[in-house]
């Protein structure tokens, strides 16, 4: 079994997998082969092959849709290709571990990709990363304590703010708002660098004032934060900052956080992303084709494990420019009339 040795492995059958792989293998390839680009793409994966899935903290979606999808894999191929999803600081680690060949597929925001394949931001060189798919959107969703008093992200200065895990792309958002707003993230608040599960944790116990999360519509850390702690918090709106973002990145869009995503007294404006799904330059054709023909014929599936997946279309799918679309990918594309 061709398979990529993972640092950490969860999710759907991901014990079984990795304990089959390990008992298996047998003679058979231990690492995913490179592309040959003179060959045909014909979507075929012919060896048994196992993808590792870089996903987000384990209360967000992109963990839940990355173990969806991994559970899916099998179905699409006839059991030549399975997955694991691993649970991760998100976006930026991603990029880092998918080059790295830490992984084969990451989940990512799309202005953490294109700072990726320039060589911009938290990137001092261009990465060797190309794209599935553009899939769902990432909604920014900024929570505060509601007996805080900050109604903006300029009253944030001074305060207990988690901006997210390490390397994530709720990190790099969160950062360029507070900059937005006048504020120097490295002096004017008191950063916590936090996971969604200990951000909320933190709001619960009142050790943090705010927080910033990048993540779809609903997130289930966000559902327990508002089902068990009610009235006492609330979001703010953050869309006056929108101009200042467009600036840094044309991929930031004015969205709206609904009434019903999490039983607020209305909606919230608010900036929303692309997210899209990445992989190596050199994977193989042919497994970028299933894949992404995966994601598209098992939307209803990965929709099922969280609504936010609902909102991948073929519509969007090759709406990645600048980030260049993989061989096999643009090839499942075509396969499924995505125009």
């Amino acid at each position: 079994m061709r398979r990529i040795t993972m640092r950490t492995a969860v999710g759907v059958g991901a014990l079984a997998l990795v304990a089959a792989g390990t008992a298996g293998c047998g003679g058979r390839q231990d690492s995913a082969t490179k592309d040959d680009v003179a060959s045909e793409v014909t979507c075929e994966v012919t060896d048994n092959t196992r993808v590792g899935i870089a996903t987000g903290n384990a209360t967000g979606v992109y963990y839940v849709v990355g173990n969806a999808l991994a559970g899916q894999l099998a179905a699409t191929t006839g059991g030549k290709l399975t997955g694991t999803a691993a649970e991760t600081g998100a976006s930026v680690q991603n990029i880092e571990q998918l080059v790295g060949g830490q992984y084969d597929v990451a989940f990512s925001l799309f202005d953490t990709a294109v700072n990726a394949v320039q060589g911009k931001g938290s990137f001092a060189t261009p990465q060797p990363v190309e794209a599935l798919a553009r899939i769902y959107d990432n909604y920014t969703q900024v929570v505060v304590r509601a007996d805080a008093g900050i109604n903006s992200v300029a009253d944030m200065k001074g305060r207990k703010i988690s901006t997210g895990s390490p390397k994530s792309g709720t990190e790099v958002i969160a950062n360029r708002l507070l900059t937005a707003a006048g504020l120097d993230p490295a002096k004017d608040i008191q950063a916590q660098r936090l996971d969604l599960a200990k951000t909320v944790d933190g709001i619960k116990d009142g050790s943090v004032d705010g927080f910033f999360w990048s993540g779809g519509v609903p997130t289930g850390g966000l559902t327990d934060l508002f089902t068990t702690a009610g009235d006492k918090v609330r979001f703010i709106d953050i869309s006056p900052l929108l101009p200042k973002m467009t600036e840094l990145n044309p991929a930031y869009q004015a969205g709206t956080i609904r009434a019903d995503a999490y039983r607020t007294a209305a909606d919230t404006p608010t900036i929303v992303v692309p997210n899209v799904l990445l992989v190596r330059k050199d994977l193989d054709a042919n497994v970028a084709c299933a894949i992404t023909r995966t994601v598209f014929e098992k939307q209803d599936a990965l929709g099922q494990a969280n609504p936010a997946a609902k909102g991948i279309n073929l519509t969007n799918a090759r709406k990645t420019d600048p980030v260049p679309l993989h061989r096999g990918a643009a090839e499942a594309l075509r396969n499924l009339g995505a125009s």
